[in-house]
């Protein structure tokens, strides 16, 4: 057994380290998700849908995280880490990212998407008969939706949206009023698709030919302005900080006060500009200082200023030849379609590893809730379901059939806010019971309570997840999820659900570890334990796979853990503030980071000390913000089969990973993994899907 933390000896002192810094680990997570792109052996559009996913990243990246930078360094301060120096290196970082990008989109695919007869047909490449198809769909498509604004006094610069695509236009001669007003604006509405499909007639039959909206646009700006020269134009695209930040301390009503943010979110404070590679000097300036940035908050780029759009014509190919091989999860092992959840339950618990296994099991068992006459109540928690889903209007099924709904709604889930509002207003406008969680806390613990009558007594049956309840990232994230009848744990999670609505004081629980009580607390206890076991020459072991590991309690006492002997494995898919393999400090700490078709999503926490061995699922990252400024949970799984099988394909299967993983270095870099013997380089979500296509095979 673990020796009690109470009662042991005080650990001998850490060995002092220098932490990794937050932003840069996000940037090299980046770097990992653009190797993706860059890899010849992944299909073509798959690179191009890989090259997309990191200029989101990126767009999210200053949206959120360059804001603190940029005013430091405007303001020639010092706050903490956010210097005029760290900007500096940030935007250096970041420029040859941006630049490494445009020379991979250019120079690598748009020729490889040539050969496959796929052309984005710039306005130089046109035919005659081209140029009159794109000028006809100009003038029915695209002109009656622009505004051209020429500034002057009565027109100063125009509100710009963050990441909207616009154009600036300099001119020569005068208005219609004799003015000599130089300087107009284009503003592209966003309902206009980026890509457009243009027919091939003759000598093109058999290709698939495109046209970019901004060189349908550019080619027809003199149309826009007549009577005027058009001289030096560009297309531009200004980035702002969109992090919605609410006072709770003076707010009446929340989600007002987030439905007015949400109306504001757009014209935050300008962080990046994006202009094209040919932008003249003086509009650039122009720009800069129209949206008061530095030059160094400037990007020129030779393409697309939104790269992010492109993912357009992933959909629009659809060629199964340059995609992935379809997957098609399977129905979870450990359920029989048809059988009844409840009856299936009582024989013990259930795991579903997504998405090699279908999220169809969850909403199976929703569905099966919601028909039961017999079911009474239905609690459940809301972070991300997307603005189209078949939850939420099972629970909204639910409550026309009489059953008591409670649903707690996290508002202020970044970038899902308005859809959960929506959400909100319309289960609350039917009569379930909507709730908002804690001031000053999200809500980002994923639990689902059902409360049935069996008999005289009532039963409850939960599910539990690392993940979201999105039908569609449920297809792209591997989570796990977990369905139970244990009482002692269905009991806890009764309790949580009372507590969010209530904000009663929370008993003592059983199983769970809840955030922003104890969960903490609870796994420094562990890992400190382990260190005095290892201490005592006992074999120890820690292996946490999470998203990212930020948290410095957590960080200090698994350092302090490795140097009393305990072997740390950490497998974090994005930021990493904790060095590995620092000679003399954290030479039992390894850190890698895995990078696959599917996004790593899944928290799992284990540890063992000889023979006794726990396993926590959660959906917690390591960080400070989810230890103590969130609800989270995270529980046991005692039942060794399932607890085994998490083990296996979790954590076993991803130490082991030859191809897809990154380990860190004690310098903050990472290295792709990539064993001499080549039966070695095996990817872990490869090995599982095949495993459970065999799987699939063998039922049928």
């Amino acid at each position: 057994m673990l020796i009690p933390t109470s009662t042991a000896a005080p650990l001998p002192a850490t060995v002092p380290i220098k932490f990794l810094d937050r932003d840069h680990s996000i940037l090299a997570f980046n770097e990992r998700v653009f190797d993706w792109a860059r890899r010849a052996d992944v299909p073509l559009l798959e690179r191009l849908r890989f090259l997309c996913i990191v200029s989101s990243n990126l767009d999210e990246f200053f949206e959120v995280r360059a804001v603190s930078h940029l005013t430091a360094a405007q303001n020639n301060e010092q706050n903490g880490v956010y210097t005029a120096e760290s900007f500096k290196a940030l935007s250096g970082i970041a420029h040859d990212m941006v630049a490494r990008q445009y020379a991979l989109y250019n120079d690598e695919l748009l020729p490889a998407f040539g050969r496959e007869g796929i052309r984005i047909v710039s306005h130089g490449e046109r035919s005659t008969v081209q140029q009159r198809w794109v000028k006809s769909y100009f003038e029915r498509a695209v002109r009656p939706l622009l505004i051209p604004v020429g500034l002057d006094p009565s027109h100063p610069f125009p509100q710009v949206a963050n990441k909207s695509l616009n154009f600036i236009v300099r001119l020569g001669g005068c208005d219609a009023f004799g003015r000599e007003n130089e300087i107009a604006i284009v503003k592209v509405p966003r309902v206009l698709p980026r890509l457009i499909h243009m027919p091939s007639r003759g000598e093109e039959t058999g290709n698939k030919l495109f046209l970019s909206l901004s060189s349908v646009i550019r080619a027809h700006l003199v149309d826009l302005f007549p009577g005027r020269k058009v001289g030096e134009f560009s297309q531009f695209r200004v980035t702002r900080h969109s992090d919605l930040e609410v006072d709770e301390d003076d707010v009446e009503n929340l989600r007002t006060a987030l439905r007015l943010g949400l109306e504001q979110r757009h014209y935050g404070q300008a962080v990046r500009l994006e202009v094209s590679a040919g932008c003249s000097d003086y509009l650039s300036s122009f720009l800069l200082k129209q949206f008061n940035l530095p030059a160094l908050a400037l990007y020129r780029v030779p393409g697309p200023v939104n790269l992010v759009r492109l993912t357009q014509l992933v959909d629009l190919v659809n060629d199964p030849r340059l995609l992935f091989p379809r997957y098609k999860a399977c129905y979870p092992q450990q359920l029989q379609p048809g059988q009844s959840f409840f009856e299936r339950l009582r024989q013990g618990d259930v795991s579903i590893h997504q998405p090699f296994e279908s999220f169809d099991g969850v909403l199976a068992f929703l569905r099966e809730a919601v028909n039961d006459p017999q079911v009474l109540a239905i609690r459940q928690t809301i972070y991300r379901t997307g603005p189209d889903s078949e939850l939420m209007l099972l629970l909204r099924e639910a409550v026309r059939r009489g059953k008591e709904v409670m649903v707690v709604v996290e508002l202020k889930a970044r970038f899902d806010e308005e859809a959960n509002i929506n959400w909100a207003e319309m289960l609350e406008s039917i009569g379930a019971q909507v709730v908002y969680g804690v001031m000053g806390l999200k809500t980002h613990a994923k639990m689902l309570l059902v409360t049935r009558r069996e008999g005289r007594r009532l039963v409850r049956y939960a599910h539990l997840s690392t993940g979201n309840y999105n039908p569609g990232t449920a297809r792209l994230y591997t989570d796990i999820s977990y369905l139970t009848a244990d009482p002692l744990l269905t009991a806890d999670i009764d309790h949580v659900f009372v507590h969010l609505a209530s904000h009663s004081r929370l008993p003592r629980l059983n199983h769970l570890l809840l955030a922003p009580f104890q969960l903490q607390r609870k796994l420094l206890e562990k890992i400190d334990t382990l260190a005095q076991a290892a201490l005592q020459g006992k074999d120890t072991r820690i292996v946490v796979k999470t998203n990212a590991l930020t948290d410095e309690d957590l960080m200090r006492s698994l350092i302090r853990a490795g140097q009393c002997g305990v072997k740390i494995d950490l497998i974090v898919r994005g930021a990493c503030m904790l060095p590995a393999q620092v000679p003399g400090v954290t030479d039992n700490i390894r850190v890698r980071s895995v990078i696959g078709r599917f996004l790593e999503h899944s928290r799992v926490f284990y540890f063992r000390c000889g023979d006794d061995e726990t396993l926590y699922l959660s959906s917690a990252d390591w960080m400070n913000r989810n230890m103590l400024r969130r609800v989270e949970l995270a529980w046991p799984v005692n039942d060794p089969v399932i607890r085994q099988r998490i083990i296996d394909e979790c954590l076993v299967a991803y130490l082991h990973d030859g191809r897809d993983a990154w380990d860190l270095q004690p310098d903050g870099t990472y290295v792709l993994v990539n064993p001499a013997d080549p039966a070695r380089r095996h990817g872990a979500q490869s090995a599982l899907m095949a495993r459970y296509s065999a799987s699939k095979t063998r039922e049928r």
